[in-house]
């Protein structure tokens, strides 16, 4: 990777949810925030202003579809990048997004490990476009275009699923305190011990923190926390 940060736009506008995905990418080595926005228009003013390598676009704006923003920039001729961060799961949106040149499409909710893979994909994917000159054959445009791609997650253990998963993991990707096995099963409809299961998983994967809670006398009971407090512990 080059010296030079990868310079980000964050466009979300939830604020919470935007505060949060700046830390994540300036947690990430090599990128570095350039702005903040939350509106379709205001992204737009942003990149005509501001240097900006790539986008961190939320589709649902207050003003506008991502999409749209996302075409407009293309019309300008910018040379930016977008990477879609969004809830959106419709196939039609999924096309038009890879239709208009959108190098990564993120779900929502996701974890820290989830977004730092895929931004660090693209990075190596910038690094192998900058060159000048042509490639030698298409076994290195392969390459450059597999830098992209983010392989498939490893199969769930017998007997989970992915949308239990999921479920559980959207309930703990809010909870900045920490959450114990049957304050998820209340939230996911879970049983307690599935619930358990589950975080259980995403702990041993690197996708949250357990840690031990004193908060009454006295065994400490067992909370589990999002990936990104791992760092604060």
């Amino acid at each position: 990777m080059s010296g030079t940060p990868i310079r980000v736009l964050v466009v979300e506008d939830e604020r919470v949810a935007a505060e949060a995905h700046r830390v994540y990418v300036e947690r990430v080595p090599g990128f570095a925030v350039a702005g903040v926005v939350h509106s379709g228009a205001d992204a737009l003013r942003f990149c005509r202003r501001e240097p900006v390598d790539v986008v961190l676009l939320d589709f649902y704006l207050p003003d506008t579809h991502g999409l749209t923003v996302c075409r407009a920039l293309r019309a300008e001729g910018r040379d930016v990048d977008v990477i879609a961060v969004t809830s959106a799961r419709d196939l039609t949106v999924i096309r038009s997004a890879v239709s208009s040149g959108i190098v990564q499409y993120l779900l929502k909710p996701f974890t820290f490990a989830s977004l730092r893979e895929r931004l660090e994909r693209y990075a190596r994917f910038r690094d192998q476009t900058a060159r000048d000159g042509q490639v030698a054959g298409q076994a290195d445009v392969d390459g450059m275009l597999a830098a992209l791609r983010t392989p498939g997650r490893p199969a769930l253990p017998k007997g989970m699923s992915g949308d239990t998963l999921e479920r559980v993991s959207a309930a703990l990707s809010g909870a900045a305190d920490g959450l114990s096995a049957a304050a998820v099963a209340d939230l996911t409809g879970v049983s307690r011990v599935t619930a358990r299961r589950y975080l259980e998983y995403l702990a041993d994967n690197g996708l949250a923190a357990r840690r031990p809670h004193y908060g009454q006398v006295g065994r400490p009971e067992v909370r589990f926390y999002p990936e990104r407090a791992q760092a604060a512990g």
